[in-house]
């Protein structure tokens, strides 16, 4: 799990196919390798990628087919500006929300102010019934609280620090995002489904609010 939160920038230095997916080599600062060894659960542009090699300037990571084809690790040009977080520990404080690093679906930057206020982004139509104002939304790995949501769009307030300290900063739209929904949407949705016989929740689980 990981608190959405991004604690480190880093780099992707290279991207090399191997049998069924690819392999990243993302540089990073000291204190993030630190957290990458063997094994380690890291969370790359808000997907959880699992560490299996590092040295003094870098470590690598493998990206299956399915994580290939649901973000955008398998798009971002060499050089692109990656957002890093290491796994929460137990004890670790939780300042932000719960992110599971399983990402949800690719939506789109559509509208950003020149300083703060709110940017709007576009999300696949499927993510609505997931989102809420007020509850969060984790956008390449930024855990940020939706202002409001549409059919296929959603809304969020940046402050400055944040967009200071992200890669945000050089975003325009048209921008590619990985996006993950609010975990206890997810499963509100999934036990409206399961439920049989009311229309009205049937009708919510598959198109929101109307």
């Amino acid at each position: 799990m990981f608190t959405g939160l991004v604690r480190h920038l880093g780099n992707l230095d290279a991207r090399n196919t191997r049998p069924g997916g690819a392999r990243l080599r993302i540089s990073a600062p000291p204190e993030l390798l630190e957290r990458a060894e063997q094994g380690a659960s890291i969370c790359v542009n808000g997907a959880c990628l699992t560490a299996v090699a590092r040295d003094g300037r870098a470590f690598e990571a493998d990206l299956s087919e399915e994580t290939l084809g649901k973000t955008t690790l398998g798009l971002l040009p060499l050089g692109t500006l990656l957002h890093l977080e290491p796994s929460l520990r137990v004890g670790d404080p939780l300042d932000g929300h719960l992110v599971s690093g399983h990402v949800d679906g690719i939506g789109q930057l559509l509208e950003r102010p020149e300083g703060e206020g709110i940017w709007r982004f576009a999300m696949p139509a499927n993510l609505a019934p997931m989102t809420a104002p007020k509850g969060s939304m984790a956008v390449d790995g930024i855990s940020l609280t939706v202002v409001e949501a549409g059919r296929d769009w959603f809304s969020v307030a940046l402050i400055p620090e944040t967009v200071r300290r992200t890669r945000l900063e050089t975003m325009r739209p048209g921008a590619e995002v990985n996006l993950e929904v609010d975990p206890i949407g997810r499963f509100v949705l999934r036990a409206l489904e399961l439920r049989d016989g009311d229309e009205r929740l049937a009708r919510f689980a598959t198109r929101g609010w109307e």
